[in-house]
């Protein structure tokens, strides 16, 4: 099990659920302190490591044991999108490609496209992908894609 330090330094000291800053001096059993989650979205195999992430004590709190949850900013004009926790989980098991989500401008899907791919820098920062977008069906499909 790491440190809180240690595991703050390698997440740049953002909270993995809401990817807002996480203050490390302030007290762990502050709703904003800093805690370790252990994320277990999987059943881990026999004597394999689980992941830490850094997350805010009322964030890893509100996850419970539950699957964690990201969403989406709500400033984006994106029409059914995919959950981006198994989504990412699902690329990094297997690799390929799965659309995310569906936006009526290519305007609007560029901008969920760069915000997705700015986002997993930091939620998924060992996942090589990039996003495609292209038009089908009157509107503009954003594809994760991992390279």
């Amino acid at each position: 099990m790491s440190t809180l330090q240690e595991v703050g330094d390698r997440d740049g000291w953002r909270c993995w659920l809401c990817d807002e800053p996480v203050d490390p001096d302030m007290s762990v059993n502050d709703p904003r302190g800093p805690s370790v989650d252990a994320v277990t979205s999987a059943k881990p195999k026999k004597g394999a490591a689980v992941p830490e992430r850094l997350a805010h004590r009322a964030c890893n709190t509100r996850k419970g044991a539950v699957k964690a949850v990201v969403p989406w900013p709500s400033h984006l004009f994106v029409v059914d999108p995919a959950p981006i926790v198994e989504t990412v989980e699902r690329l990094t098991r297997k690799g390929g490609r799965e659309v995310v989500a569906r936006c009526p401008s290519r305007d609007d899907a560029d901008e969920a496209a760069a915000w997705l791919l700015d986002r997993l820098s930091r939620l998924a920062p060992d996942l090589r992908a990039t996003t495609e977008v292209k038009p089908g069906g009157g509107q503009h499909l954003v594809t994760l894609v991992t390279r």
